[in-house]
């Protein structure tokens, strides 16, 4: 193992946050896990909760204070807080859009605004995001999360290059569907538009046997305790098999040809309404 570092990871209450936050822990890093209401949940105790709402400005700035005002440094920031919009996006509100954007990518900005001061300051430090195959591929009927993470995705590869000279690296993950708590609290919007109904049924369907079936979340924590420990992360890294195939397709497949795999795994045509 490298040597310890001090490492803080949002969204740790459950899913791949928990199960991340518990890996990193176990190696003998120093965790602070963050979660709207700590005192709700039932973390484990080989990291310390503290109150975070990425959401807030406020909220964000006392949190890492806290952190740096018990350890005196933050080395790594795991972006990884988030949660998923289901929905055709005709049937999504701007105020449900703006929502989804300000947990999954604003909130994403304000955690790293408020680190990298203090990186800078050092001269080292890593930053990962947690992104997912929805930020390269996009999923029928969650159109609003794909773009959240499309968002992502352009983000960090900016922020790479302009931190790099600073020795602060930046690294995405990329995982494809998983079977964690993420999958039972998906937000349905709030509209519904019937001419959509039979196709958002399918394709939530066919989401829903693909997560049934997934890896679990400590595929993803085995990954980022990868890259915390690397000495020269990659920017991105794909987790699971359908990641990674899918990344190569959408580099390589002609767009009508990945189009039609799409449109026939997620049941949007009449050829395509069998099992996947």
């Amino acid at each position: 193992m490298s040597h310890p570092k001090t490492i803080l990871i949002t969204g740790a209450s459950s899913g791949v946050g928990q199960a991340t936050a518990r890996l990193l822990a176990q190696q003998g890093h120093r965790v602070f896990g963050t979660s709207r209401h700590p005192s709700e949940r039932g973390e484990a105790s080989l990291m310390t909760m503290i109150a975070l709402d990425v959401r807030s400005d406020e909220s964000v700035a006392a949190g890492v204070s806290t952190v740096l005002e018990q350890a005196g440094q933050i080395d790594a920031l795991i972006n990884n807080a988030g949660y998923e919009l289901a929905g055709a996006l005709e049937e999504a509100t701007l105020d449900e859009a703006k929502a989804q954007f300000e947990t999954n990518f604003f909130g994403v900005i304000r955690m790293v605004n408020a680190v990298l001061p203090m990186m800078r300051q050092q001269r080292r430090g890593q930053i990962i995001n947690i992104s997912s195959l929805t930020g390269f591929v996009a999923i029928p009927f969650l159109g609003i999360y794909s773009a959240s993470k499309f968002a992502l995705e352009g983000y960090t590869e900016a922020l790479r290059h302009e931190v790099k000279p600073l020795n602060i690296h930046v690294s995405l993950v990329e995982p494809g569907v998983l079977k964690t708590p993420m999958m039972n609290a998906r937000q349905l919007a709030a509209r519904r538009i019937r001419e959509y109904e039979p196709w958002r049924q399918r394709a939530l369907g066919a989401l829903r046997e693909l997560e049934e079936n997934a890896p679990a979340a400590q595929s993803v924590a085995n990954t980022v305790l990868q890259i915390v420990e690397s000495k020269e992360p990659r920017l991105r890294y794909t987790v699971g098999r359908q990641a990674a195939v899918l990344s190569r397709l959408r580099r390589y497949l002609p767009e009508t040809m990945l189009e039609r795999g799409m449109r026939s795994n997620f049941r949007l045509d009449a050829k395509g309404a069998g099992r996947t």
